[in-house]
């Protein structure tokens, strides 16, 4: 009989030496609408924080939020992140498995009511706007209640005004023919418009318009199902996506990483001139991911009222809280690298 001994021993040595094969990576999806605050979740990507996380993240494109709803609540996808419209509280009424689990853009948000420069003489207070023809992007989105909070102040409402939905990149050219009297436009296409004197800058609606701040009009969405299933993976997701957040604030309040996440969000496409995207207004967010629930539960009432929405949810099911309680205990508090700096958020 052959001993065994040495082939025990050859083998043993073998696995001494053998590769470490670590645990597998969890796969999930995330289908975003490609902006400013989105680039959070490419710093993520691009900085390690989801790998670090034991996490293989794809990342899809999509066109709006509303789109997101349905491919979120079929677990076709698990977290969508774009800005919150109408079918999202649409889908929580209906009793979709959905739920906002991190904010991510909220106040100061740098919107403009733009004015057509031979109209500043003319509409002068908001009443002002009565009839006329106002410009907002897109449909059942906050921006209609950022209006309908300005119309309030007047005692008016939607069905008050002409409105025209447009994309922000043409209402420049809208504002500028007269197909528009008014528009609430956004950075950068605000500031290029009034460069180019094709409108005046008028009201900021976060400027005692809006009674509930901060506002959040952005945010990341996820299917209440694959939580409970895997909430180990959602909390280790959404950390990492809070700590990419915190390099956005980092970058917003242009600390000493401004230029790297700049870089970040011109690679993958966010915004293509780099000169621009290091020059405009950012809107800001919580470095935590923490919703204003006051806030949310406003919007979602607003398009009650004006029958954008059929009915609504309970406030404590639109949001959970609980992402950004582990953030913020995991993290630590957030300090600013610019202690220089003035801008408000992101705070």
């Amino acid at each position: 009989m052959r001993p065994i001994l040495p082939a025990l021993a050859f083998v043993s040595i073998g696995l001494l030496f053998a590769p470490v094969i670590g645990p597998q990576r969890t796969s999930v999806t995330i289908a975003l609408v490609p902006s400013v605050p989105a680039g959070s979740t490419f710093i993520a990507a691009d900085k390690g924080y989801f790998s670090a996380a034991g996490l293989d993240v794809k990342i899809e494109r999509i066109d709006s939020l509303n789109k997101a709803v349905a491919f979120v609540a079929t677990n076709q996808v698990q977290v969508g992140q774009g800005g919150i419209d109408a079918g999202y509280f649409n889908g929580v009424a209906e009793g979709l498995p959905i739920v906002m689990a991190l904010e991510s853009g909220s106040t100061p948000l740098y919107h403009q009511i733009l004015l057509r420069p031979e109209l500043k003489n003319q509409i002068k207070t908001v009443a002002d706007l009565k009839g006329r023809k106002v410009g907002i992007s897109p449909p059942g989105s906050t921006s209609v209640y950022e209006i309908g909070m300005v119309l309030a102040d007047a005692g008016l409402r939607i069905k008050d005004i002409d409105l025209k939905y447009l994309a922000f990149t043409q209402m420049g050219a809208a504002l500028a023919n007269g197909a528009l009297d008014a528009a609430l436009e956004v950075a950068p296409f605000a500031d290029i418009a009034i460069e180019q004197k094709i409108a005046v800058p008028w009201i900021d609606p976060e400027e005692g318009y809006i009674k509930r701040l901060p506002l959040t009009n952005v945010a990341y969405i996820a299917n209440t199902e694959w939580i409970k299933q895997s909430p180990e993976v959602a909390k280790r997701l959404f950390v990492a996506l809070a700590h990419a957040g915190r390099d956005y604030c980092q970058a917003y309040h242009h600390g000493p990483n401004r230029a790297e996440v700049v870089d970040i969000m011109v690679k993958n496409k966010i915004v293509t001139d780099h000169d621009l995207l290091d020059r405009m207004d950012w809107q800001a967010r919580s470095p935590d991911g923490e919703f204003n629930l006051d806030s949310v539960d406003s919007v979602q009432t607003f398009f009650k009222q004006e029958a954008i929405i059929d009915k609504t949810a309970p406030r404590e099911r639109l949001v959970d809280a609980s992402f950004a309680q582990a953030a913020a205990k995991e993290l630590g508090p957030f300090a600013l690298a610019n202690k220089s700096s003035k801008l408000m958020g992101c705070r």
